[in-house]
């Protein structure tokens, strides 16, 4: 029997292994073949968002590259020295399907959302499976506290649940302002903090003069002209955190240029995404209107990367980052040096924004009591993490002892269910 499991999770570990640029692609033409799509549609459209992912993630992977640096050198400015490690996201998603109860957990998400679907519960049919690693995660760390493994389970389940519903409840919003007509976003990274930004932004809403302050890019752009072009926004941005890090101006010119070429490239990259998605979610919807005539509102639940190149959440992101260096600095019981997932920044604060209309301001000033909340949460959670990651084997001792992920460490979703 113990063969039998081990050999199922080293083929679940490939697969996983292939990451969500192939996998999304796989699953998607799988999916479109399953809904009576032609095979040769169903494979130009599964080819094609592997292409627009791969052109997302590469765009996205150069932003973190040209911010990492940046946000590393706001950080020694400041002289942080703090005991948590922030190691980011990606390894953290490493550990987690490293750990011995993921598995289980992407098996009862798939069972969790078949069940709300056949009930009437959901409109989201969950595809991104790579990102079950956030459901996923919920589990092992309450297996970790508890050593009980059932409680681990319905820990993934309730994170499970409460992101679906929150994704449907989201989908309006999201399909309005970021142009994804039939997608929902059921990435716990994000979708957790939208209905922060729905009771921040109805707070904000009451304040006088504050509630005045008003600015998304269609605003910008139509007061600066082309100063308010993303790609405008995105030189000006690179210029600040520049600044910010005390670069010279080669490294300062060269941020600029780069953070400009982000705002400019990624939207373009999520259409391409979107012509492939497009069809393979009309499909799902005319296969499904057929059978169940009473509904034809089922959305497709994506990565939130495919909502990263909408200019206000790459704007908010980027301002959000020298503000959490700041409060990393300031905020009384943080232990963590934020390094890893500043550049992952625009994931936080994508929900925050569409639940503020893109109104940069709003989300902005949101989003600094979230990162507060995460800063204190991800140091709580530290000795936690390091147990998790110690226990499947990782690597900790260039990091000295504690480490965390400052972002999806800190979540309060996560930890709330914890």
């Amino acid at each position: 029997m113990n063969e039998i499991a081990q050999s199922l999770y080293n083929a679940v570990q490939y697969v996983l292994g292939f990451g969500a640029t192939v996998m999304l692609p796989c699953v998607i033409l799988v999916i479109a073949l399953i809904f009576r799509i032609k095979p040769a549609k169903a494979f130009r459209a599964a080819l094609t968002v592997g292409i627009g992912f791969v052109g997302v993630f590469a765009i996205f992977s150069m932003m973190g590259e040209a911010v990492g640096p940046a946000a590393q050198a706001m950080v020694e400015r400041t002289g942080l020295n703090m005991p948590a490690v922030d190691l980011g996201w990606a390894p953290l998603s490493a550990i987690t399907w490293g750990s011995s109860i993921a598995l289980f957990c992407i098996v009862l998400t798939l069972i969790i959302n078949l069940v709300m679907l056949a009930f009437k519960w959901t409109k989201t049919i969950d595809i991104d499976i790579w990102n079950y690693w956030h459901f996923a995660f919920a589990g092992a760390l309450v297996y970790i506290a508890t050593d009980n493994f059932v409680l681990g389970l319905i820990a993934s389940g309730v994170a499970t649940v409460v992101i679906i519903k929150i994704a449907d409840w989201s989908a309006p919003l999201l399909q309005k302002y970021c142009n994804l007509p039939g997608i929902s976003l059921p990435t716990l990274s994000s979708a957790a903090f939208f209905p922060i930004g729905l009771l921040g932004n109805w707070v904000i809403d009451k304040i006088p003069g504050l509630n005045k302050l008003h600015a998304d890019p269609a605003t910008i752009q139509k007061r600066l002209g082309i100063f308010g072009e993303p790609m405008m926004i995105g030189f000006f941005l690179g210029i600040l955190l520049g600044l910010l890090a005390g670069y010279d101006f080669k490294d300062l010119i060269g941020l600029a240029i780069n953070l400009a070429a982000v705002m400019y490239i990624l939207p373009r990259m999520t259409r391409i995404l979107m012509d492939g998605l497009i069809p393979v979610s009309d499909g799902v919807k005319e296969f499904m209107a057929k059978r169940f005539p009473d509904r034809s509102d089922f959305y497709i639940g994506l990565d939130i990367a495919v909502a990263i190149g909408n200019p206000a959440i790459i704007s908010t992101g980027l301002l959000l980052t020298p503000i959490a260096v700041l409060l990393a600095f300031i905020v009384p019981g943080n232990q963590t040096l934020p390094v890893a997932d500043l550049a992952n920044m625009a994931v936080f604060c994508s929900m925050i924004v569409v639940a503020c209309n893109q109104n940069i301001v709003r989300a902005v000033i949101i989003g600094i009591p979230c990162l507060i909340g995460d800063l204190l949460i991800c140091s709580a959670a530290a000795s936690l993490i390091t147990q998790l990651a110690t226990g499947v084997g990782y690597d900790i001792s260039s990091a000295g002892g504690l480490v965390t992920a400052f972002l999806d460490g800190g979540n309060p979703l996560r930890y709330l269910i914890y």
